[in-house]
Formats: C-alpha cells, sequence, structure tokens
C-alpha cells in the first residue's frame, strides 16, 4: 500500500518541475526575441501624414537596427527615431544631411534662403510632407544616438509591399566626398 503523503509530494515535485521548466523556456525564448527586436529589427506601425505619400497612416514597415549599430545610415534613408520633445515616443522621418553637411532650412517658396550645418554626431531629419511634418525644421538637429533603426521594408498594405521609393520632395543633401 502506498502512501498517500509520498504520492502528494510526487505529484507536487512533478507539478513544480513542470512550471519551473516553462518559466525557463519563457524567459529563454523572451530574451531571444528582446534580443531580436533590439539588435535586429522590429516592424513599426507608423502614424501621422508626415510622411506622405512615401508612408501613410497606419501602414506597417520593417525597421532593421543593424544599420545604425554599425554607423551606415546615410542621407535619403527613412529612419525611426525617439522623438526630441517626447522620449516615449517615436517619429519617423528622412534623413536629409549627416554631420557636416550644409542644410537648407528655409521653405520651397522663401525668397531668402538659409542654411545650417549639421554638428558632429547629429542628423537632420525631415518629413516628406514638407506642409504637414514637425521635423528638424522646428526642433533642429537631432542626435544620432536617438536613431532606433532605418526603414528598409513596407509590409503593410499587401498592395504596396516592398523597397521604398526615393524622396518626393528631393531635398536630400548630396555629399560632395
Amino acid at each position: 500500500m502506498m502512501c498517500v503523503v509520498c504520492v502528494g509530494g510526487e505529484m507536487f515535485r512533478s507539478a513544480l518541475g513542470k512550471t519551473l521548466g516553462f518559466v525557463g523556456y519563457t524567459i529563454q525564448y523572451g530574451c531571444i526575441a528582446h534580443c531580436a527586436f533590439e539588435y535586429i529589427g522590429e516592424f513599426v506601425a507608423c502614424s501621422g501624414p508626415s510622411m506622405e505619400p512615401t508612408i501613410t497612416s497606419h501602414d506597417v514597415v520593417f525597421s532593421e537596427r543593424l544599420s545604425r549599430h554599425l554607423c551606415r545610415i546615410e542621407n535619403g534613408d527613412i529612419v525611426i527615431a525617439k522623438s526630441p520633445f517626447d522620449p516615449h515616443m517615436n517619429i519617423c522621418k528622412r534623413v536629409i544631411g549627416l554631420e557636416g553637411d550644409k542644410v537648407c532650412t528655409s521653405g520651397p517658396s522663401d525668397v531668402f534662403k538659409t542654411h545650417q550645418y549639421v554638428p558632429k554626431g547629429h542628423v537632420w531629419l525631415e518629413g516628406d510632407n514638407l506642409r504637414n511634418s514637425t521635423d528638424s525644421r522646428s526642433y533642429g538637429p537631432v542626435p544620432y544616438a536617438l536613431i532606433r533603426g532605418r526603414v528598409c521594408l513596407k509590409l503593410w498594405p499587401l498592395h504596396h509591399v516592398g523597397a521604398l521609393n526615393q524622396s518626393p520632395t528631393g531635398r536630400v543633401v548630396k555629399r560632395s566626398d
């Protein structure tokens, strides 16, 4: 005859072992997912009109992180960055100028043109929809450290899946080096 306490103890140890195993796998997969999203890339649902017509509200894009970590962000790239105004909010803008570039800060219809040099460790970001974008023209150059990733693909809507096109404004600074 088996002892009831022994059977209960074995059941408890078995349940505890399964629970700890599940917790262990959950932590492992959580760490893998965190590293993938932090160092490889992430899916981003965009909202707002600042990048129209290239990216519209409710478009889903893939933002890869390797370019940022390898300092491979270039003029013309679309990036996801932390907002200089609100660190809890991300922005999606196009890189118009890199450190050392001279950027035209006046609007297309302005008679007198003004320029600014992008300081070391910063980038100049603008939305493709110049009339409806809060960007570096409002808050100045953005520290490179605020860039989270480079947008490389539009994934949604399905009829627009693919690489993103060039700037419709033509405001990307051409490097002379």
